[in-house]
Parts: C-alpha cells; structure tokens; sequence
C-alpha cells in the first residue's frame, strides 16, 4: 500500500524517491553509488528535522488526522496483558464508535473507554467514523460507574471529529448524555487519565474528557470545534481553517501553556504511524505512572482537585 503524504512532507517523499532511484540505478548498473546515498540520506535526515520540529498548528491537525495513525484498538492491543470488551449501554443498543473494557497492564486493574474510528471504509462505516451516538456516551457512563463500584481506575483515549449530529442521535438526547457525563465524570470517585491520541473535538471528546490528568501527544488537538467549523463560522470560508487554528491555540503545545494539558507525549519523528509499538510504550508508561500518582490520593482529595483544575482554565479579562 502507498503511503499517504501530507502537502507539507512532499519534499521528503521526493527525497525518498531519488534515493530510490539510486539505490535501483546502482543495483541495474553495478555502479558504486554509495557515496551519493550517503549524501541523499544525510540531505533527508536534516529535512526531516526541519520539517517537523517547525509544524504550523495546522499542520499538526493534519498529523492528528493522519489515516494511518494509531487508533484507540491499535493501542489496546499493544498496552495491555488482558482486554475484555464489554458493550451496550443497558437502554438502546451498544456503539461501535467507543470500545469499553476491563483490561491489565502489568498486573494494574483498569477500565479502559477508547472512541474507535475504524480502518478501511467497512470498519469506518462500523465505527462512525468514531463519531459516538448518545448510546455510546451511556455506555461509557455505564462502565465508569461499574468501575467506581469495583475501584478500578479509568483510562480513556480520546480521537473524533466530534459527536455524531444525525436526527436519531438528536431524538435520543445526544446533548444530555453528554452533559451527564461531564456531571457525573467530575465526581467518579476513582482515578480518571484523559489521553488524546488524535484529535479531539467539541463536546464528542469532552463526553468521555474530563479527568484527574490530561494528556496529550505531540501532535494532537483539542478544542470545542474543528479549524474548519471554526473558519466556517467566522470567517464565512472553511478554507481559512489555517487560520482559525492559529486563533484557537488548539495544539498540545498550547493547551499545555493554557493549562488545560497536564503532559505532552513525545512522538517518533513523523508521528505515532511511523512506529506503533514505540508510541504505545510511550502510552504505557504515561497511564501508569499518572495512575500510581493519583491511587496515593483519597478519593475526596481526587475529586476536589479535579475541580479545583478546571476552575483554573482559562483567562478572564474584564471587558
């Protein structure tokens, strides 16, 4: 399968191609290529460098969207010793676009909630496109509080474009189950770690979002609508969705300076899709060590702190 490039990694795919190039030029000819190699592979070392330590904030939506990267299941898989799905949400049916479970990483108990937006387009369909219906949102609820029941903490993994905004969503009160959720998230008595492992938008991340920790990796985002929603509405032009991302402040860089993000997770050069498995040990060591900090402190302790931290978000100027 061909690899999909971003406009801003066109100059590395042509690099790659000439070194190609000369690696098949040299095999055909038996000409001893290698110090041109040598050369090519140091010119993209450095533009990789250049590149990506220098991503727009736009630029970095767009690596949070990237079709390859790592979902919720990719990293489940990876993290954990023991994963036992549960499913349904005890009044309508159950929801594909968020994954529940119990699950054990190293030898630690905990509920793992994962919004799951499907890889191929019967899984995308199956998923919603990671877009939760209001059954999905109850379904979460339902597995944190059997959580609290048997103190186990909550891990969950945010990634989608949002909640799903269809008529049958609307009728089934899509607004309240997530309201419910901010409630009721807020006072769970065991310990809650938010990781946005791609994007997160509007009330559809928040739905599952509220926690003891956030975290985020590196080139995520997270806001209360996408660029383009934003650009949409006051600029009348989606396509200044660049724009709008630069005035929302959406990266994990700045929801760090803001407050709102506890951690930033570093990822492989390129992101999470060039290397799995290092990004899930990444995870790994990050839900752990976040857990063992907060099972310290008493739930009365946890639930005023987490309070008192969303108390703190943002600035209030007087206008």
């Amino acid at each position: 399968m061909s690899r999909y490039i971003l406009e801003f990694e066109i100059p590395l795919k042509e690099l790659e191609d000439k070194i190609d190039a000369m690696k098949t030029t040299g095999i055909k000819t038996g000409m001893d290529v290698s110090d041109a190699l040598v050369q090519l592979e140091e010119e993209l070392s450095e533009k990789k460098k250049l590149i990506y330590n220098n991503l727009s904030r736009w630029e970095r939506v767009q690596l949070a969207r990237h079709p390859k990267r790592p979902y919720s299941s990719d990293f489940i898989s990876r993290i954990t010793e023991y994963w036992f799905e549960l499913h349904g949400d005890r009044h309508f049916s159950d929801d594909p676009a968020i994954i529940c479970g119990i699950a054990i990483i190293e030898h630690l108990k905990i509920m793992i909630i994962g919004q799951e937006k499907g890889r191929g387009t019967k899984s995308k369909l199956f998923r919603n496109f990671g877009m939760a219906r209001p059954e999905g949102y109850r379904k979460s609820l339902r597995l944190m509080r059997l959580a609290e029941k048997y103190n186990l903490p909550v891990v969950t993994l945010i990634d989608t474009p949002g909640a799903y905004p269809g008529l049958g969503a609307e009728e089934r009160g899509q607004a309240e189950a997530i309201a419910r959720n901010l409630f009721e998230m807020s006072r769970l008595k065991v310990p809650i770690v938010n990781i946005v492992i791609g994007e997160g938008a509007s009330g559809g991340a928040l739905g599952i979002g509220i926690g003891d920790s956030i975290i985020c990796f590196e080139n995520t985002w997270y806001s209360v609508i996408s660029p383009e929603g934003c650009a949409s509405i006051l600029f009348r032009d989606s396509k200044r969705a660049s724009e709008a991302a630069d005035s929302m402040m959406v990266t994990a860089k700045d929801l760090l300076e803001l407050g709102i993000a506890d951690k930033i997770l570093p990822e492989p050069e390129g992101g999470t899709h060039f290397d799995y498995d290092k990004s899930a040990n990444t995870l790994k060591e990050a839900i752990l060590k976040s857990i063992n900090e907060l099972i310290n402190i008493s739930p009365n302790a946890r639930i005023e702190n987490r309070i008192k931290k969303y108390e703190k978000m943002g600035k209030w100027t007087n206008g």
